[in-house]
């Protein structure tokens, strides 16, 4: 009898616990749309899972020139490296700035900055979501959403990034 209770009280708290979105497939290619506040994630052509209302730097409208500009960048990059030890939970890196960015930002004697990121909340917010647009030019989502992509987007995957 204590065997059929147990049980039954393990098929319980089975059924009451959370669902969980169904976990992405590895990623060919990255598609973020500032306009629409979206990312997709596509294999082979398709997309696979789509992800709202991400934030972006304190000034998300238009392309990222200049360190400090609170801009996220637009064009076509990589994700070129992970930081698991972030300041926020887990972090992909852009590969901004490419070579015209560089190019661009010495012509007017500026840095173009760098560090743009996909990333999650601040570690040391206690729950939920930050309000608003609050990065430094990086793209932010949930943390079950970085913890997702994390493990659906190698490093290497093209990235581009949309008006």
């Amino acid at each position: 009898m204590k065997y059929l209770a147990a049980l039954l009280s393990v098929l319980l708290l089975a059924a009451c616990a959370q669902k969980t979105s169904t976990p992405p497939e590895i990623a060919d290619f990255v598609l973020v749309d500032k306009s629409d506040r979206a990312i997709a994630l596509y294999t082979d052509g398709a997309v696979t899972k789509t992800y709202g209302g991400i934030q972006f730097g304190d000034a998300p409208r238009g392309h990222k020139q200049f360190e400090g500009d609170e801009r996220t960048p637009e064009g076509r990059y990589t994700i070129d490296t992970r930081n698991p030890n972030s300041a926020y939970h887990l972090s992909l890196r852009v590969s901004y700035p490419n070579a015209a960015d560089r190019a661009f930002a010495e012509t007017q004697g500026r840095s173009p900055g760098g560090d743009i990121f996909i990333h999650g909340q601040p570690n040391g917010l206690p729950a939920g979501r930050m309000v608003g647009d609050w990065t430094d030019g990086c793209i932010a989502v949930t943390n079950a959403e970085m913890a997702e992509l994390w493990r659906a987007i190698p490093d290497g995957t093209p990235i581009e990034i949309r008006p």
